[in-house]
């Protein structure tokens, strides 16, 4: 430990039960909380639970998905839900949360078991001194993190003279409906957290993601007669090929130091077209993701990608009479970030330090969509993402995190909520 920790600071440390956060975490993987499921529910319910348990004041609300859904500022979704539950837990203390931890509960789904090695996707198991299972990483390992600040917290009898909030929230893979819903409640603090998958490194920035759908007309034919048909497959791959070169101008010039070398790219997560091998195909779908830069209104992202598309079918005769139809479903995730001044910057470092983390960097950026463009935006809460677990691992098959890593996140984070929301004398 640092030698600017306080002795109050060092002995809140010392009340860390780190076998109470690993089996908080290993509950937690072991809900299959997949986007849309009824374990989705189950999984805000336990979190609900458990702060109830540590003396915090719970809000639990079922989130109303049609009022939602006709918000102007609705962020999307993916999957469909008929139920869908919020959960805050807020601390005593005096006025608004000097501090919020945010996490989501919602994990995407495991995929072909056999990937897994043999291993049941939500055992959560520990090998090597690493929790195995889908949602690990991604990101129940922050949510345990929350509830362990909280816990230990409660453990050393500390009053804060500020509140501390804890947001568990839904729907952040396919667009943000949890914290768009919490936001919407009128939940707001200082500064938030987000303990999102970092490698225990805080990510300042993160650019959007919006999903898109393409669907490009041909004409059926036997295949034998292929030239007789027009075929779909054919007529997208320059629509493809266009977009990829848009994709490579669109991360030339950077100006940020990102966690990867592509940060706004372009991905085709879904492509279907014709259905008998023997046939022409007629029709073609390509799903997939386009990135948003940083500051960019997400308007003019899908401006600029509808005109590539509408450029590519202008010369070609056939798409000139059978305009290829592009529309936006799913996720529609904008950039977010935090000034690069702003105090929540150095307050997190240095208690990461304090704590005894490595002193880390500020003002990187992330590649993916989160809820940090909610937060920021929509709730006007300053807000940075700091959590564990390394994000290459996240919605893979080997997903896992690091048990070591998880106890010095939470360790950073006791030190910045004592010194954000003070404590009672």
């Amino acid at each position: 430990m640092s030698d600017s920790l306080s002795a109050l600071e060092r002995s809140v440390l010392g009340h860390l039960d780190e076998d109470a956060l690993v089996e908080s975490l290993v509950d937690l993987v072991r809900i299959p909380s997949v986007g849309g499921s009824d374990a989705e529910v189950e999984v805000q319910e336990h979190v609900g639970s458990v702060l109830r348990d540590l003396d915090t004041d719970v809000d639990q609300w079922d989130i109303d998905l049609d009022e939602l859904a006709d918000d102007p500022w609705f962020p999307g979704v993916e999957v469909e839900r008929s139920r869908a539950v919020g959960i805050v837990g807020t601390t005593e203390g005096d006025g608004p949360p000097g501090l919020v931890l945010s996490g989501h509960t919602d994990v995407v789904p495991a995929g072909d078991v056999e990937t897994w090695g043999g291993s049941d996707p939500f055992s959560a198991e520990i090998r090597n001194n690493e929790l195995h299972g889908r949602g690990a990483c991604d990101m129940k390992a922050g949510v345990a993190v929350n509830l362990a600040v909280v816990r230990t917290l409660r453990a050393a009898g500390v009053r804060l003279e500020r509140p501390l909030a804890v947001h568990s929230v839904i729907g952040e893979e396919d667009g943000g409906l949890g914290a768009f819903a919490t936001l919407r409640r009128g939940h707001r603090g200082d500064a938030c957290v987000i303990t999102e998958p970092t490698s225990a490194q805080m990510v300042t920035a993160t650019a959007g993601a919006l999903t898109f759908r393409i669907e490009v007309i041909g004409r059926s034919s036997h295949g034998s007669l292929r030239r007789e048909g027009v075929s779909a497959f054919e007529l997208f791959l320059p629509i493809h090929q266009a977009l990829v070169e848009l994709e490579t101008e669109r991360n030339k010039d950077v100006d940020r130091d990102f966690v990867s070398d592509l940060p706004y790219a372009l991905s085709f997560g879904v492509v279907q077209s014709g259905v008998w091998s023997s046939n022409v195909p007629d029709k073609l779908v390509a799903e997939g993701r386009f990135g948003v830069r940083i500051d960019e209104d997400p308007r003019t992202a899908r401006m600029l990608f509808e005109d590539v598309v509408a450029e590519v079918a202008a010369r070609d005769a056939w798409l000139q009479e059978h305009r290829p139809v592009v529309t936006w479903p799913g996720g529609q995730f904008a950039s977010g970030w935090l000034d690069d001044d702003h105090p929540l910057i150095t307050e997190t470092s240095d208690a990461v330090a304090a704590a005894g983390g490595a002193r880390i960097p500020p003002n990187v950026a992330g590649v993916y969509g989160s809820d940090l463009r909610l937060y920021t935006g929509i709730g006007g809460v300053p807000t940075l993402h700091y959590g564990p677990g390394n994000m290459r691992l996240a919605h893979t098959p080997v997903e896992r995190v690091d048990l070591d890593e998880v106890a010095q996140v939470a360790r950073a984070l006791l030190v910045l909520t004592l010194r954000r929301c003070g404590v009672r004398a």
